[in-house]
């Protein structure tokens, strides 16, 4: 879904990177946006037990920058999140996509910016903001700010939605 909703206008030129599946009953063919996106379906259907449908659940509710994030973090509770992932499948994920989402370039925050925002989405999810909620009004909180005035910003913020 995140590919699609990324699409442009209609009318306008587009170019779709594919993934083929042959198999004895059926060929199925993959479309994604981006190089990351398909990269990280290949890596994904590579798991046993992981098919197309369960690895376009997961890409389609965690963008791969968030998944490489929830892998590089050990974060099952991500992928829990993710409709048709269990807590079991959710650790065999991060077990056998360690190491092999480093194209995303996503590691664990060196500057304290990323480790505030990490902090202040953390606090968000704890309390029951979902992921997206979390994630648009962190946008608009400066990175400057200290843990607790960028929660107490944010959950003004979230207030007024």
């Amino acid at each position: 879904m995140s590919t699609f909703y990324n699409l442009p206008a209609i009318g306008e030129r587009v170019v779709l990177l594919t993934h083929q599946i042959v198999r004895e009953d059926a060929q199925q063919l993959f479309g994604f946006l981006t190089a990351e996106e398909r990269s990280a379906f290949r890596q994904l259907v590579r798991i046993a037990g992981v098919g197309p449908r369960t690895a376009l659940a997961v890409l389609s509710g965690l963008s791969v920058a968030e998944l490489a994030q929830a892998v590089t973090r050990q974060e099952a509770g991500r992928l829990v999140k993710v409709p048709g992932i269990g807590k079991k499948t959710a650790e065999r994920l991060l077990l056998e996509l360690k190491g092999k989402l480093d194209f995303v370039g996503v590691s664990s925050p060196a500057g304290t910016a990323g480790r505030v925002s990490d902090d202040v989405r953390q606090a968000l999810i704890a309390l029951g903001y979902n992921d997206k909620e979390a994630d648009l009004v962190l946008k608009q909180v400066p990175s400057d700010l200290p843990v607790s005035e960028a929660i107490r910003q944010a959950l003004k913020l979230l207030s007024k939605a």
